[in-house]
Formats: structure tokens, C-alpha cells, sequence
């Protein structure tokens, strides 16, 4: 029948993106010749801002006779369409559902063939292609197999077992999308279901059968065949700079679309590299590396790039990360994952701030993290075609429109950064240990606060002498120091004191070579002034602090920031480093010229320049000041939350540490004598005796500022203090924990779990962080681990692996959704027993690592009170949230006021939305108002603020895209905050973006006052043992903060409390009882202090960040009892040889804390006598002295003689 004079046809095609888009353009061309036409509309396009395309597909479907679906599988998309396609299913000639969710997948109606109907016969052939649900089974190829056989057995059989074969070609067809088989599959459907007036159509729309292409294979595209299953087909020129093996996506290549793969391969070559472009069929890379990558079980390539966006085992509807870590360590090579835009243009992503969106990072990074993969890069997409400059990086590209196909193309500025860094990974590989030069990186913040070389649970110095010896041991040209103390002068003190410097000024690089080599000079001097600036300065030089150690140099991280707000840089998107910071980098990369950074512990600031939160360009400050240069970060490893952020933001392989061992904090001195006294009473039958027991037990209580009701409650708060599980010391990088400190932690592990001591014993034996550096130094494949607390997750040994966080999909779990409501009832149960009300309305801090930590136990607190669940997918994966109902809850949805730490909103987006999901569902619930107090406040703010409902629940709250914290701590901190007042303001100036169900944020600080006004009481949880609300000043920067604008809100003072489920079931204290829990189990006891003071420098900062921090807890919240800070004083102070201690070990620190008290006098957070302020001033002046080296020794003072003996 000529085309002319056939009826018209119509096929649109649905689809998650744009893979086989320019396939089907072409196809449709050919296809129009016949008076049919197809089209191909991608759900990654529907939520694009201003884009009608959703509109355009459900149009497309409404008009189309036939509707083929593939790979819908996310919860947004089916929602969006689903009812479309139910509502086409019966009136078009046929509706073929391929590879999507199982609600999508059943409204395939070809012929007589219903997916919907019973499966039996011929139906139940689809159950050969699932393959194997066991981990790791390699079962793709096996399925391919069996969809080829298929339509040729089912050939010979009548009835509906011909639309069962019309449906596995179709699949057939698709999977093998080039232009001929996208017009054959189109053809095969209209010549069997052609319907209606298309009826004529049937048996006179002839197909080719699918066309074959390699199911594993090589492409590239100078050569005429592009495709092959040999390596024959690739250029046979020597890459002078190594191998490397990319992983691309069959689809693309076939359907002609690889502009993107492109633009890699010809950067790669252009750097001296050697490519083999691999592919298989599917979305399993495995048999890639086996055919490709591998030869006599050796890797034939130097690093491995996936560019297919998704797990190197799975896709975007799963992952299998065993299988991958299993062959990626057969490999031991770099395995980087880089990732083209899906969700979004090249120009939308170069203009937003945040980068990457939400689903991109969770499918694109996130996933892959699971594998190992590092240095995540975004290196192409499709353009808007609107022929405007691109604003991602000062390259300005434009992307002209080439034809009628909107095609892929590569970022120029982003493959050749990606060929850089791979190619200098690559030569790290290759070179002789001797040879390598590598810049170690310690830190120094706050700046002038004597923190210079410490990091997060880690002794900085005895792990970096450790570190030096092993690597001179390993054939590293290292010049190792004789002892700890050798090296920390070396670097501290040097010529510090002739520069008036922090540390040893290694060089000094002249104002106006810096002018002439600082290629971003205007940004910095916009910010900071004339090079060379003020900061690690002398007027005419920019300082590198640091020493040099034969082919390593260990050189201090710059400040960044101004000493009285020295996390400004952080909170100030736009901003830029110290003229000083971006020196200090460009002197490693150029002039020393290192192969590798290390930077030594958790953490420092690069990952927190400015610039996009994931999804960099070379605009964004990470990637400017670390360039080409391979980075390797040691990281604790119960903080992956920072630890992920730090692997997105600055391209690091991670390397997990250990925190300290834990132990029992025990009793001492005083609280020893009170146990032995309750001991006797309990065990005395004499009542004379009895009587006089528990009157010297009350005068023991009254010596220890202790209270209680009974003496049997005070047998049980002495227990729990002797119980507590508190760190002891400084983890030593290398070094497990030996004699009683072993055995402490081993039976804190085994009471905490299920494991066995010989179980924990030999996970302790097999971590191997020096090894793991060595072994990462020389480009091996660093395995994946998660990080987490070792009490909740033992997985988390070995020690000396990749970081990664859980999997976005699956949080909250279905166990921490159980704990998160119990936890949940526990809290409002101890409100209700100080004889509170019960809450309308609450507030809650929710940190990134404690939900990475607890599986989403925190969030699923914030969803039970309000009555709300996750809603999961058909794969089990977060879709968003829904409402419990009434009579299910059984009591009052509860108002929830969250806030988020930045981190949050970064790493767990899908969480942030579920949240602002369940409050809005709650607000529009027509239920009665005094069971939904969630619509009842926000009733109240559409009255008061003039607003629609959507905007009115709005409860999730957190920083600007792009910014961190709330400024508190750092106030605090510099002691540059005048009224309380303050830091409600810089709490809410900062807190003050309001993240809805379309997740871009919003400033609404007016909002978050008023919701906050109606707040009953606030809390956070405690999850880890290793950190104490004193240990971290965080908890005072989110809690305090929120707590005091609280305050401010209504007026009045809120109660605080702690959710404290670091170990067994769940306590809640209130924040003055934890305080002085923490206080007596750590700040005072000898087991803690001295634990720390046996690390000398870095312990003595500890105990300053203790006193600081509970100083900034009086200046937020009030709830500092003045016991605290007298016998902080006693010990830390007024006792001469703790302070003459303290101030050999640390004499900024040691000062530092002697200040801090007087300042809280000064603020009248505590008011001590007259004697002890006095000998405060003094011992405070002695310290003073000792630091700027003016002390000559004198007998101590009466007054501080007096008060150290009480």
C-alpha cells in the first residue's frame, strides 16, 4: 500500500530519558515517508523549570495508536503518568510496557495478551528473564540468551503466544535501539495491531527481524565499523602515559547519539593515554572488564572511568555493590565514575548553584560510591539549543544546534580536567616509590587557637611520625624525625616565633610573583584585599607554614577565615579563599611538585570552598585550588556523612581511621568513697548504722554537687555514670588498641552486639591504615566501606577503606522506622513525666551522619509524630511520605519544626522532600483541629503571613543551597557576641530557608519565627559514643542555636532535651542532666583527661574545645549548673601543676581555657565567689605570661593554694 494513501499512524514512546532519543528521531524521519510518525518523550523532562513537556507526553498519549513505556521505574514519573496511560490502555491498538514498574508493566495489552491477566502459559515465559535474585550472580548475559531464544520458540505456537513473542521482540528491538530497529519494532506492531481505520495496515507493514550488534564490545569512533566484538578494531598507537578502560552504555552507540563518549575519548588520547572504549548489552560492565580489562587474570589497563552514570552491576533500578567491589579488586586499579546530565541541560547545570539535582546525585554518585568509585565528574549532556553562553566555567561555551537531532555532547572544560587528573593518577601508578613526591596536609582551625595539627579523634603527630617511618620503610625517600617531639617542633616551632606564625614558615612566596601567578587574583582581592593579604602574612610574603621531610613535605592548611568568624569562607557561597589558602595549594602543585595530597584526619576546609554541592565545574574553588592533583583523605570513619561531602566536593579517595577505644568511664575520687558508702548502707542491717551511712552518703552528694530523691536513685545514676561508655584518648593512625584498652572495647563490642571476641578480635588485627595508604599511594583500587559508629556497625572494620554513606534509596529502613517511633514515644512519654502538657508543635535537629548512622532513625521520629510513613516504591525504594490515619495513630498529629544540618540537605535530598511531603499532606488533611496540629499552626501562618497552604507547611528548614551551619559556634567561639540575641539572629538569618516538596529553598525566616513561637519543646539525638553534645561544638551551633530563637520566639525558655540511643534502648535526658553526665564522665574524670594529655598538644585542645563548648551551651540554652564550671576550674586551672601541665603541653590552649572561664564570669553565665574569680584572674595572667614566654616561677598564690587543696 503506498505510503501516501496509508492511514495514519501514530506512536509515542515513553521513556525515563534520552538515551535512544536521536535513534528515534531519525526513525521517525524514514518512518514519516510511510505516514508514520513516533515520538520520544523522556520523563527526565518533566521536571525541568518551565518545561511543558510532561503536558506535551500526556498529550502525545492521549493521540497515539500505539504507546510503548520503558524503564519507568521512579515513584515521581509513574505518579505523573500513570493515570494518562490507564486512561489510553482500551482505546488505542496497543500499549507495550517494557522494563518498568510492576504498576506500569501490567498495562501492556497487546492483542489477547493482557499483562494484567493471570500469568500461565506462555505468560509465564517472562519469568526466565528475571534472573537470579543471589548477589553477584551474573546473570545478564544468561537473560540476553533467553530473550533471543524465546521468539523463536514461541514462533510455532498459536494464539496469544504470538503477542507473548510480538512482546519479546519489541523488547528485542528496543534494547538494540539504532535507527533500523526502532522503524522495524514500529513496523512489527502496526502490521499485527493495527486497528480501526488503521485495520488495512495488517500484513502490509512489513519488519526486518532485529538487527544484531555486539552484546560485548569496542567502539570508537575514528573507525568506519565504530562497533566490534574484537579489540582489533581500536587504534594500535602506545599511549606514552598509560592505559585506561572506559565503561559506555550500549544505547548511546547504537543509536548514533555518542558525541559525549566522544569528546572523552579524544581528551583521553590528546593526554597520551591509551583507550579501550568498552560496552555490554544491559547494565552489567562486568563482562566488559573480564573480555576487555583483564588478561591472565592481570589488569591490561592502568584506571578504569565508568561513564554510564549508574553501578557498575545494575542501573538505575538497582545495584549489586559485592558484585562490583569483587571484580573491581580483581582489577586493583582506580575505578573513577564520571556521569553525563540526564535531568537537566548543560546550561541549566552551569547556572545552578547546586549542581547536580537530587535524583542525579542519588543515581549518578551515590549508587556508584557503593562500587568504590571516586572523583565523580560530570563530563557532558545535551544543550537547550537556546545558543546562549554556558555560565559553568569561565569557557562560556555555546553549543550551536547541528541538525534536527538534539544531540549529546561533551563539556570541553570538564574531559579535559577529567584527562588531566587520570592521566596524573595514572603516572602516580607508574612511578617509583622513590621517586614520589607527597604533600601531607594538616590543619589548623580555628585559626591562633593553638588547634595547629589536630583533626577529629586523631593523634595528628604520633600518626604522622608512624606515617613517615612506614613509607621510608616502603622505599618512600623520606628524612624521618627521631621522635614525636622532634617532629612536632619541627613543624610548629621552627621559625614560627620570628615570623610571629602559627608554624614553621617552610617559604615565602613574594607579593608580586604571587600577583603574576594567581589566575583567580581579582576574586580573592575582591574579598580580601591587595595580595598579599593579612592572613599568614608578613606585608610583602604570602607564609607556607610547614617542613619538609626528604620527598615529603607536611605543610599546614591556611586559615580560612578571619580570626574572630574564621568559618566565614563556609558560609558565604560567593566568597572566596585567603590569598593565603589558594597559595598554599598552587605551591604544592607547582613548586613542590607533588604527585599526591594527603590530608591527614577529619577535617579541614578545601571541600567547603564555594562552589556547586555536587557536580563541580572548574568555576567551583575545590577543583581550582586542588587542579590535577590526586587527592587521599583520612577520615574518621564514624563521620561518613563529611566524609561522602568531602569525596564529592574535592574528588578524594577516602581512607577510613579508627575513633579511640572505647571504655567504661568508671568512678573516681569522690564518686569511689560515695559508691563504697552506698554499698555499706545497702548491705547494713544495723539501724544506728543505716541512719548514720545515709547521712554521710548526703554529705558526700553535697561535696559532689550531686543530687536525688532517694538513695536508691542515686545508687542508679552512680551506676549509669560508672557504665557510661566515654572514648579514651587519641586514635594513633596504624596502631589497634592493646592491653586494657582492648579488652575494654572488645567487651563494650560484644555487649553492644552479637559478634564473638574472637570475631572482634580478628576484625581489630586485619586493619591495616598505613598499609592502606601505601597500597592507595600506589593507584590500587581502594575497597568500599561504610562508615558508622563500631558499636551499631561492625562492618565498618577493616579500617583503611573508601568511605561511603547508605543507600539514599532505602533510608529510612524498615528496623529504624521502628526504633525512630519508639524513640519517639520514649521522648513524649518523659516530657509528659515532668509534668508537661502534651506538645502541639516541637522542634528537632537532624544531622546527615547521625541518620547515616542509624539507618534514618531520626527521621523516622520526625514522620511518626506527625503521623505520617515513608512511602516506598514497587523496587522498595523512597517514593515520599503518607499519613497514617487517625484512628490508626491514635492520638494528635504532632507539629514538627525541622532543621537540617547542611550536610542533610546535600547528601539525603529524597529525605528533605519526604519530610516537607509529610507536613504538607498533613496540613491539607480535613481532619479536626485538635487532632491535626500541624493544619491548625498552618491555618494560623496563611492568616498571619498572608500565604497559600503550601507555603504555610512549610517545616523543614536549613541553610541556603550551597552554605553550612548557623554561625553559632563561631560566635561563641571568637567571643564576639554581645546579646543573646545575637545568636538567635544569626541562627535565623542563617536557618532561614525553607525546603518544600519541590526542594528548592526559600528564605522564610519570617515563617520559622512563627513556627517556632508555637514550639512546646526541642531535641536531637545522641548516636554516637565517640562524641558527647561538649565534645562537639555543632550540637551548640544546631541545638543551642534553635533553642535560643526558640526562646526569643515565645518569650520564655523551651525545654531541651537528648534522645541519647548510642547504646541498647534509647535514654532521654534532659539537656542539664546530660551536661553533667558528660561533664562527670569526661571534662572531670581522670580516665578521660588523662587519656587525652597522654597526646600532649592535641589532648590539651581537646579539653579547651570541652570548656568552650559548654560555655557556649550557658550562652544558648542556660542550662550549665555553676558546680560545672567551678570544678572545671579546680582541676583544669586554680591546681598549680595541672596548669603548669597543660601550659608545657599547649600553652595557647591552656590559656585559651582560663579565659574562656573568666569570660563566662564576665557574661554572668557563672558567677563564682570572690577567691575563685581572684585566682581565676591570676592563674589566667600566669598563663598569659607562660605563652608569650615572659613567666619567671614563683611560689603559687594563697587563694590558688587554698581553693586546689578543698
Amino acid at each position: 500500500m503506498p505510503g501516501s494513501r496509508a492511514p495514519q499512524v501514530r506512536v509515542a514512546i515513553v521513556t525515563l530519558d534520552n538515551h535512544l532519543k536521536a535513534g528515534v528521531e531519525r526513525a521517525d524521519a524514514r518512518l514519516r515517508q510511510d505516514n508514520v510518525s513516533v515520538t520520544l518523550h523522556a520523563a527526565t523532562d518533566w521536571d525541568r523549570p518551565g518545561s511543558k513537556a510532561l503536558e506535551t507526553t500526556k498529550t502525545a498519549i492521549a493521540q497515539a495508536d500505539i504507546v510503548i513505556v520503558t524503564m519507568l521505574f521512579l515513584d515521581d514519573h509513574i505518579r505523573a503518568i500513570l493515570p494518562t496511560l490507564e486512561a489510553r490502555r482500551e482505546d488505542c491498538d496497543a500499549m507495550v510496557c517494557l522494563m518498568s514498574s510492576g504498576d506500569v508493566v501490567r498495562l501492556t495489552r497487546m492483542g489477547g495478551y493482557r499483562m494484567d491477566a493471570p500469568a500461565k502459559g506462555p505468560l509465564a515465559m517472562l519469568k526466565k528473564l528475571r534472573g537470579s535474585g543471589k548477589p553477584g550472580a551474573n546473570s545478564g548475559a544468561g537473560q540476553m540468551r533467553m530473550l533471543r531464544r524465546l521468539p523463536k520458540i514461541l514462533r510455532f505456537i498459536p494464539g496469544t503466544a504470538q503477542d507473548v513473542r510480538a512482546y519479546f521482540l519489541t523488547l528485542q528491538y528496543w534494547l538494540a535501539g539504532s535507527d533500523d530497529n526502532v522503524v522495524s519494532m514500529v513496523r512489527a506492531l502496526i502490521d499485527r495491531y493495527a486497528a480501526g481505520e488503521r485495520l488495512t495496515r495488517r500484513g502490509m507493514t512489513k519488519a526486518e527481524a532485529p538487527r544484531d550488534y555486539p552484546e560485548v564490545g569496542v567502539y570508537h569512533p575514528r573507525t568506519e565499523q565504530k562497533l566490534s566484538d574484537s579489540l582489533r578494531l581500536l587504534p594500535t598507537k602506545h599511549g606514552p602515559n598509560g592505559t585506561v578502560g572506559l565503561l559506555l552504555l550500549r544505547s548511546y552507540l547504537i543509536s548514533k547519539d555518542a558525541g559525549h563518549y566522544d569528546g572523552v575519548i579524544a581528551a583521553l588520547e590528546a593526554a597520551g593515554l591509551r583507550v579501550i572504549p568498552g560496552f555490554a548489552n544491559g547494565l552489567d560492565s562486568r563482562p566488559v572488564i573480564e573480555k576487555f580489562f583483564l588478561k591472565d587474570g592481570e589488569p591490561v589497563v592502568d584506571a578504569v572511568i565508568s561513564l554510564t552514570g549508574f553501578s557498575l552491576v545494575g542501573g538505575p533500578a538497582y545495584n549489586d555493590a559485592k558484585a562490583a567491589e569483587e571484580i573491581l579488586s580483581r582489577l586493583n586499579v582506580p575505578y573513577i565514575a564520571a556521569h553525563p546530565l540526564e535531568f537537566q541541560t548543560l546550561e541549566q547545570w552551569g547556572a545552578s548553584r547546586q549542581g547536580l539535582l537530587a535524583l542525579e546525585s542519588t543515581i549518578m554518585v551515590a549508587i556508584p560510591e557503593l562500587d568504590g568509585a571516586t572523583m565523580p565528574t560530570v563530563f557532558g549532556g545535551r544543550s537547550d539549543g537556546a545558543g546562549k553562553a554556558c555560565a559553568g566555567c569561565a569557557t562560556a561555551c555555546v553549543f550551536e544546534s547541528t541538525g534536527p537531532v538534539n544531540a549529546m555532547r561533551a563539556c570541553p572544560e570538564r574531559v579535559e580536567a577529567l584527562a588531566a587528573k587520570v592521566v596524573k593518577i595514572v603516572a602516580l601508578r607508574k612511578a617509583e616509590r622513590a621517586r614520589r613526591k607527597v604533600a601531607i596536609t594538616i590543619f589548623n582551625f580555628p585559626p591562633n587557637s593553638g588547634a595547629t595539627g589536630s583533626a577529629a579523634f586523631l593523634a595528628v603527630f604520633e600518626s604522622l611520625l608512624g606515617t613517615l617511618k612506614r613509607m621510608a620503610s616502603e622505599g618512600y625517600q623520606v628524612e624521618v624525625p627521631e621522635s614525636v617531639d622532634a617532629l612536632r617542633d619541627a613543624i610548629l616551632k621552627g621559625n614560627a616565633e620570628r615570623f610571629g606564625a602559627d608554624a614553621n614558615v617552610y617559604t615565602r612566596i613574594d607579593a608580586d610573583e604571587h600577583v603574576r601567578r594567581e589566575p583567580y587574583l581579582a576574586e580573592i582581592e575582591a574579598q580580601w584585599g591587595p595580595a598579599p593579604g593579612k592572613i599568614q602574612s608578613d606585608g610583602s610574603h604570602v607564609h607556607v607554614l610547614g617542613a619538609r621531610f626528604g620527598n615529603v613535605f607536611v605543610g599546614v592548611q591556611p586559615g580560612f577565615g578571619y580570626e574572630g568568624d574564621p568559618m566565614r569562607l563556609l558560609f558565604d557561597g560567593d566568597f572566596a579563599p585567603t590569598h593565603a589558602f589558594s597559595a598554599y595549594y598552587r605551591w604544592i602543585r607547582e613548586d613542590f611538585g607533588a604527585d599526591a595530597v594527603v590530608h591527614f584526619g577529619t577535617h579541614g576546609a578545601l571541600e567547603y570552598m564555594p562552589g556547586k554541592q555536587v557536580g563541580l565545574t572548574g568555576k567551583c574553588w575545590p577543583e581550582r585550588l586542588l587542579g590535577d592533583l590526586p587527592n587521599f583523605y583520612l577520615f574518621a570513619a564514624n563521620n561518613p556523612s563529611e566524609g561522602v561531602l568531602a569525596k564529592r566536593r574535592s574528588g578524594a579517595t577516602m581512607l577510613s581511621y579508627l575513633t579511640p577505644p572505647l571504655a567504661r568511664a568508671g568512678l573516681y575520687r569522690g564518686f569511689a568513697d560515695l559508691k563504697g558508702s552506698i554499698e555499706r548502707w545497702r548491705m547494713t542491717t544495723d539501724g544506728a548504722e543505716r541512719t548514720a551511712l545515709e547521712e554521710l552518703i548526703w554529705d558526700e552528694c553535697d561535696a559532689l554537687d550531686v543530687t536525688a530523691e532517694s538513695v536508691m536513685e542515686l545508687s542508679a545514676n552512680l551506676y549509669e555514670l560508672e557504665r557510661t561508655l566515654i572514648p579514651h584518648g587519641l586514635h594513633v593512625l596504624g596502631e589497634a588498641p592493646t592491653g586494657a584498652e582492648r579488652a575494654e572495647l572488645v567487651e563494650a563490642l560484644m555487649d553492644a552486639g552479637e559478634s564473638s571476641a574472637e570475631a572482634i578480635e580478628a576484625a581489630l588485627d586485619s586493619c591495616d591504615e598505613l598499609g592502606a595508604l601505601i597500597h592507595a599511594l600506589d593507584g590500587g583500587y581502594v575497597r568500599p566501606a561504610p562508615g558508622g559508629d563500631l558499636l551499631a556497625n561492625p562492618e565498618v572494620l577493616p579500617t583503611g577503606r573508601n568511605l561511603h554513606g547508605f543507600d539514599p534509596f532505602r533510608l529510612p529502613t524498615r528496623f529504624a522506622c521502628e526504633q525512630g517511633k519508639l524513640q519517639a514515644q520514649r521522648l513524649l512519654a518523659r516530657h509528659a513525666a515532668n509534668g508537661e502538657a502534651a506538645p502541639e508543635s516541637l522542634a528537632m535537629v537532624l544531622w546527615g551522619t547521625d541518620n547515616m548512622k542509624s539507618e534514618g532513625a531520626q527521621i523516622a521520629q520526625a514522620l511518626s509524630l506527625m503521623g505520617a510513613r515513608p512511602r516506598m516504591d514497587s523496587y522498595g525504594r523512597l517514593a515520599g511520605a503518607e499519613l497514617i490515619p487517625l484512628e490508626e495513630l491514635g492520638r494528635p498529629r504532632i507539629d514538627v519544626v525541622v532543621t537540617l544540618s547542611g550536610i542533610f540537605r546535600d547528601l539525603l535530598p529524597l529525605q528533605t522532600r519526604m519530610l516537607a511531603e509529610a507536613a504538607f499532606l498533613a496540613a491539607q488533611a480535613d481532619e479536626p483541629l485538635e487532632m491535626n496540629f500541624v493544619r491548625k499552626h498552618s491555618l494560623s501562618h496563611m492568616s498571619e503571613h498572608g500565604c497559600d497552604m503550601e507555603t504555610a507547611a512549610l517545616r523543614v528548614f536549613s541553610n541556603a543551597e550551597g552554605a553550612y551551619g548557623a554561625n553559632v559556634n563561631q560566635l561563641i567561639e571568637g567571643g564576639v557576641w554581645a546579646d543573646p540575641d545575637e545568636l538567635a539572629n544569626a541562627f535565623e538569618t542563617r536557618k532561614g530557608y525553607a525546603y518544600g516538596v519541590k526542594g528548592t529553598p526559600v528564605a522564610q525566616r519570617d515563617l520559622l519565627r512563627s513556627a517556632l513561637k508555637d514550639v512546646d519543646f526541642v531535641y536531637q539525638n545522641l548516636e554516637s559514643v565517640e562524641v558527647g553534645i561538649t565534645d562537639l561544638d555543632q550540637y551548640v551551633d544546631s541545638l543551642g542555636g534553635v533553642s535560643r530563637s526558640i526562646a526569643r520566639a515565645k518569650g520564655t525558655e523551651a525545654p531541651v532535651y537528648i534522645v541519647d540511643a548510642t547504646v541498647g534502648e534509647a535514654k532521654v535526658r534532659t539537656l542539664a542532666e546530660q551536661i553533667d553526665l558528660e561533664t562527670r564522665t569526661r571534662t572531670l574524670n581522670p580516665k578521660w583527661f588523662e587519656g587525652m594529655l597522654k597526646h600532649g598538644f592535641e589532648g590539651v585542645r581537646n579539653i579547651e574545645q570541652h570548656v568552650t563548648n559548654t560555655v557556649g551551651w550557658s550562652a544558648t540554652t542556660g542550662q550549665v549548673a555553676p558546680w560545672v564550671y567551678q570544678q572545671i576550674s579546680e582541676t583544669f586551672v586554680l591546681d598549680p601543676a595541672m596548669r603548669e601541665r597543660l601550659s608545657q603541653l599547649n600553652p595557647t590552649s591552656s590559656a585559651r581555657v582560663a579565659n574562656r572561664l573568666l569570660e563566662a564570669c564576665e557574661r554572668r553565665l557563672w558567677e563564682p565567689d570572690d577567691d575563685t574569680l581572684e585566682a581565676l584572674r591570676m592563674a589566667s595572667d600566669e598563663l598569659e605570661d607562660r605563652l608569650e614566654g615572659v613567666f619567671v616561677g614563683h611560689a603559687p598564690s594563697t587563694i590558688t593554694s587554698a581553693i586546689a587543696a578543698e
